[in-house]
């Protein structure tokens, strides 16, 4: 496939310090670029967020709506070379509970929650090769159940993005920050917001600088899911912070 063949020679291009600044510029996105902001359990979620891209990681036997990514990054960290610890790759699931549980951990600096941070701290520029691979290993899935005729215009807002300055961060960055739109479960009402939703709304905008194109797509695609969210969740509360994220890669 064309587009395929075209991610992997930008991927392939990519120097270790390129590599490093999209990784800083994604950290600074989802956790403020702090080492507190690697370790992180929010408000009305049923799960720990971890890592640059606040992977997933949930507690044993609990089932989210959102895929867990965590577990994956850490067989990943692994196969690089990183120093896990032991109690992380035995763990089946994470050891604190509730969000309770886990911030009274990092209020107690415990030694489980100390590994977890100098892993998370350490291994920044994996966590992006990280990110990079799981866009390169998703992208057929992304592709593969559209007609020919809507492939070929996303295709083409797809490699006009990328050909911007920093449209490949915009990439990576959507993507770790609401997903690649093709999981069921990531949906309200049959309805996503990742990736292939944002691209595919972008066919309903004006012609115009891929990178603003993009921006107003992904804030009516957010919109639409907060209007469908289950009441309890709140999302709305949410929405300023996704704007004004969205609004940066305008920058």
């Amino acid at each position: 496939m064309v587009i395929l063949a075209h991610v992997f020679l930008i991927f392939a291009s990519l120097s270790p310090d390129q590599a490093i600044e999209i990784g800083v510029k994604v950290w600074h996105n989802e956790c403020g670029g702090t080492i507190k902001g690697l370790t992180s359990w929010n408000d009305g979620e049923e799960f720990a967020s971890l890592g640059i891209g606040h992977f997933i990681w949930y507690p044993t036997q609990v089932k989210g709506p959102y895929v867990e990514t965590f577990p994956e990054l850490i067989q990943f960290l692994k196969s690089k070379g990183a120093a896990v610890p032991r109690w992380i790759e035995e763990a089946q699931g994470c050891p604190w509970k509730t969000q309770e549980e886990f911030r009274s951990a990092l209020q107690s600096n415990t030694k489980q929650m100390t590994d977890l941070r100098l892993l998370l701290q350490k291994s920044i520029p994996l966590q992006t090769q990280f990110l990079q691979q799981r866009l390169e290993r998703t992208l057929p899935t992304l592709f593969a159940n559209i007609s020919e005729e809507k492939k070929a215009g996303i295709q083409s807002l797809y490699d006009r993005i990328l050909a911007c300055p920093n449209g490949l961060f915009v990439i990576l960055d959507y993507v770790n920050f609401k997903g690649y739109g093709t999981s069921q479960s990531e949906a309200y009402d049959g309805l996503g917001w990742g990736l292939y939703q944002v691209l595919e709304n972008m066919l309903n905008f004006p012609d115009a600088d891929p990178i603003v194109q993009f921006v107003a797509s992904a804030k009516a695609v957010l919109e639409r899911r907060v209007k469908h969210a289950p009441e309890q969740r709140r999302e709305q509360r949410f929405l300023k912070g996704w704007f004004n994220r969205l609004d940066s890669y305008k920058h």
